[in-house]
């Protein structure tokens, strides 16, 4: 029985509605039943010692192992590590055969550990903040109370007296939470478009960034709680748009418990098989932690999504509905009608934009950027937004690499096309294909590569949705950044091998040693009319930086770039 993993939870998670330490657990059988219950009772025993007789334990069974998790106060979470392991190692011997270990010394051990850690005043504020209905932020090494422009925030090395502060000048902000498999990122940023329309200022993090307004605090990915936390403390931030990954939300949590909104952009395969799960059904388990934010909020489900379709009738609450087509739910929020953004208001349906005039849905062939568009609308609305900024955000949102990076940016370089993207499961690399596919061009490439952290059929199902495409040339690239765990060479291997054993002509597929030395091949074989999709994921800036000088250089924008690739080479 190996232990995977053993971490603090700081916010509402997968295990608990409230900060808590978790570990993860390899078993092997059926072992977990047995296990979960004599860990139960150790961390009763353990939790009963150290005065923390009213935390909670939960348990999760995963494929594989199981996930034992024990609540603690906000201030003392390193200690319920602590506390948390010595509850599995008692429970390892008792299953073992032998005895749990002496109590008292390990109680009083733990104990001391609890109070060098303690912070009375930062749970008085998290007390009091409860009390008067406002957030409550902890974390890199600060305390918050309120969000945005109604937020204090002090070092948590030096924290007021709770009753000192004026509570009346404390509030929170419109929050919005943003998660799903793709598209997050694109709708989190069409809704800061949106209240930027409106006159707000908006506050966001994502893959990318934290931005408040047009400034981006942070470049890099802040889609955890730690970048939720920078863009919900910042003073200038009147309503709040956070990106929610997948890794933050399974590390640490939700970094707020409590928002107006949350919505779901779909659940599809991606990262299988981290932390314990290996199909989509337990990923949507952990997507859904979200709604455990919005008990007095408004949920939000995207109805072309069958998972989601099929789980949110189930929910004991009331959904709201977006999708692409008013056949996806009879009462939904936000669709397409007759080429319009249409919302429902009031039972009647209200023309937002022409479709046409999006500029990120080029002209409707980028049905996955419609549906964004549509999300970012039923958000909006949750959010108190009116439909008009709706209009203008939408309309105005530039669909370059410097506001939306990776996500479907269209270059013209000398006659070639070019589709940057950063695609990198098989649901989003079909959706870029489609949007490629309708484009008109005499030949069309690929950049196919994918980080080693995926399973081996994931890879090889992503290679299969590109070779459905049928392109006149596919680059292999291997990027050794993102080996993430795997030999070089491995993941090109493995999309090669899938492509041979789907009969791809070899003439047609290529190697390059890292992303930019495949853009080269990929120039080096362009001509006018050609549309190249490159996929690029660990040299994105650096790809995008290059596009957009070539660009500019007209004609020779393709020689431009065979020769600065070979310079550089």
């Amino acid at each position: 029985m190996k232990v995977h993993d053993s971490r603090r939870f700081t916010g509402i998670n997968i295990a608990l509605d409230r900060p808590g330490a978790v570990i993860e657990v390899e078993l092997e059988g059926d072992a977990a039943d047995d296990a979960i219950r004599v860990w139960r009772e150790q961390a009763r025993r353990i939790l009963d010692a150290v005065g923390w007789a009213d935390q909670q334990t939960c348990s999760r069974k995963v494929e594989g192992g199981i996930m034992l998790a024990l609540s603690a106060p906000p201030d003392t979470l390193y200690a319920a590590t602590e506390v948390n392991d010595w509850a599995w190692d008692a429970a390892n011997a008792v299953l073992s055969g032998g005895d749990a270990p002496p109590l008292n010394e390990a109680a009083d051990r733990l104990s001391r550990t609890i109070a060098s850690e303690s912070n009375p005043r930062l749970r008085a504020l998290a007390v009091t903040a409860a009390e008067h209905e406002v957030a409550f932020l902890h974390g890199e090494d600060a305390v918050t109370v309120g969000l945005g422009c109604g937020s204090k925030t002090w070092p948590e090395d030096d924290l007021p007296n709770a009753g000192m502060i004026d509570w009346s000048s404390v509030h929170d902000v419109p929050v919005g939470l943003v998660t799903g498999t793709n598209g997050k990122s694109t709708t989190v940023r069409l809704t800061a478009a949106i209240a930027k329309a409106a006159g707000r200022c908006p506050g966001l993090c994502s893959s990318d960034w934290v931005r408040v307004g047009d400034e981006i605090l942070e470049a890099g990915d802040f889609s955890g709680p730690g970048g939720a936390r920078a863009a919900l403390r910042d003073h200038r931030t009147e309503i709040a748009l956070i990106e929610v990954a997948r890794g933050g939300l399974m590390r640490r949590g939700l970094a707020v418990s409590r928002a107006d909104a949350a919505l779901i952009t779909n659940i599809t395969a991606d990262h299988l098989g981290d932390f314990g799960f290996h199909d989509v059904a337990a990923l949507a388990d952990a997507k859904f932690v979200v709604a455990r934010a919005v008990a007095c909020g408004q949920l939000l489900l995207n109805a072309d999504d069958a998972i989601l379709a099929a789980r949110g009738p189930a929910l004991d609450r009331a959904v709201i509905w977006f999708g692409l087509g008013p056949e996806s739910d009879p009462a939904a929020s936000s669709f397409i009608a007759d080429d319009h953004f249409v919302a429902l208001e009031n039972g009647r349906r209200q023309a937002v934009l022409p479709v046409a005039d999006f500029p990120l849905g080029m002209a409707g062939r980028a049905r996955h950027n419609l549906a964004n568009g549509v999300a970012a609308i039923a958000l909006a609305r949750a959010l108190g937004l009116p439909l008009s900024a709706c209009a203008e955000g939408l309309a105005g949102f530039d669909s370059g690499p410097s506001n939306n990076p990776g996500r479907g940016n269209l270059f013209d370089i000398g006659g070639v096309t070019v589709l940057v993207d950063y695609a990198h499961n098989p649901h989003g690399v079909e959706a870029i294909l489609d949007t490629a596919q309708s484009l008109p061009a005499a030949r069309r490439a690929v950049l196919l590569g994918q980080a080693g952290d995926r399973r081996d059929e994931d890879i090889r199902a992503m290679t299969r949705v590109v070779w459905r495409f049928r392109p006149d040339l596919i680059v292999v690239k291997e990027m050794e950044s993102e080996l993430r765990g795997r030999s070089l060479g491995e993941v090109p291997r493995l999309i090669t091998d899938e492509l041979a054993r789907l009969g791809v002509p070899s003439e047609i597929v290529r190697q390059a040693p890292t992303e930019l030395d495949a853009v080269r091949q990929v120039f080096d074989w362009a001509r006018p009319g050609d549309l190249l999709l490159l996929l690029v994921h660990a040299q994105r800036a650096e790809v995008l930086d290059l596009m957009s000088m070539a660009e500019q250089n007209g004609a020779t924008g393709v020689d431009f770039i065979s020769g600065r690739m070979r310079t550089r080479t």
